[in-house]
């Protein structure tokens, strides 16, 4: 018995799976429900649609990605509370149990992962302290939406667009700096921008305001500009690691495209700040195209990484990032009121699907 209790599992082979489909089925019953008229499922409609992408999903690869190993006592509920929740929220969002689980999960989860952080010693690492804070702080705020003035839900789904900016951000570089760094120093290339921590201070300090701004709805600097700066030094921050010098790491080269939807995703939020537009259609270039690709591509390389030993195969990596491209264009082409126009919806969200029902099978199939 004390031996069983005292086991560890890998977080990231029950949550992996299990965000990677419920990825592949959320969107098309989401678009059932807005579009085809099905009720059964009415926290996949509306906002309850962004609130499952952040809170549900995006949450759910966090915790297979932060947790590490736990001891199974921890582990079964933590992932349990999850199930439970996107099951309760999906069919009856109304009911005040369904709106307790998500918190819970994120509460949990803040309080499992945060003390991970703490030992750092450069506030650069310790950042990612209020920044998980924060992420898993906002599914409590969306509890209490109902009883207070503000911020509205579209805000805090901005909100949470613009934490989940800073953190793929964040820790796409922490991914892509070493290993492309291993990798040209084995071929006797001198990598000299790493981490590069100038860029990286700027960017924590840019779109930790911009955040903090958005939720607050206060003025004192267009939230627009700020995205914009963060556009681009996330560029020139990809641009300086010379990926062109890893043509044979596609798993490095999907990373790099991930970032680079992140720039393009900051780049035009801020574009619509600045111009008083609708915002919804371009924030998909973060939602899809930013978090599929460094999602997929994150989840395949730890997987292939703990089962192998290399890199996740070309073959699969393209299988699965193309669909998410064709998602992320097919829905910038449906425009800020979508409605209007189904076939490109349909076909994001069938190419979302196919992406995760591939990486799922993948996770699966080769445990």
């Amino acid at each position: 018995m004390p031996r069983s209790r005292g086991k560890r599992l890998k977080s990231h082979r029950f949550f992996f799976p299990a965000a990677s489909f419920y990825a592949a089925i959320a969107l098309p019953l989401s678009m059932a429900a807005m579009l085809a008229g099905w009720s059964w499922t009415p926290g996949l409609a509306g906002s309850h649609h962004g609130h499952e992408m952040i809170f549900g999903f995006a949450l759910a690869v966090i915790a297979g990605y932060t947790l590490g190993p736990q001891p199974i006592r921890w582990l079964a509920p933590l992932f349990g509370l999850w199930l439970t929740a996107r099951f309760g929220y999906a069919l009856a969002p109304g009911f005040w149990f369904s709106q307790l689980l998500s918190p819970a999960f994120a509460l949990l989860l803040a309080w499992r992962v945060v003390p991970r952080f703490n030992a750092a010693k450069k506030w650069r690492n310790r950042m990612l302290v209020p920044l998980m804070v924060s992420l898993c702080g906002l599914p409590l705020l969306w509890l209490v939406l109902p009883a207070i003035p503000v911020p509205r839900a579209t805000t805090l789904l901005q909100t949470g667009v613009t934490l989940l900016l800073l953190l793929m951000t964040f820790m796409s570089g922490r991914l892509i700096a070493p290993a492309v760094t291993g990798t040209l120093e084995k071929r006797g290339i001198t990598q000299e921008a790493r981490v590069q921590p100038r860029i990286e201070a700027a960017l924590i300090l840019l779109l930790g305001l911009a955040a903090a701004l958005t939720l607050l709805s206060l003025p004192l600097v267009p939230v627009g500009s700020l995205l914009l700066a963060a556009a681009v030094l996330i560029l020139i921050r990809t641009l300086r690691w010379r990926l062109w010098l890893c043509l044979d790491r596609p798993d490095l080269l999907g990373l790099a495209l991930g970032t680079l939807w992140l720039a393009a995703g900051a780049l035009g939020m801020g574009m619509t700040q600045l111009l008083g537009r609708d915002p919804s259609a371009l924030l998909h270039l973060i939602t899809v195209g930013a978090l599929g690709t460094l999602t997929i591509g994150v989840m395949l390389r730890i997987h292939y990484h703990a089962i192998r030993r290399q890199p996740p195969p070309s073959g699969i990596l393209i299988a699965t990032l193309t669909p998410v491209a064709v998602a992320t264009l097919a829905r910038l082409a449906a425009g800020p009121v979508p409605w209007n126009m189904p076939g490109p919806l349909w076909t994001a969200a069938a190419a979302w699907s196919l992406a995760y029902a591939i990486t799922a099978g993948v996770l699966l199939l080769r445990s």
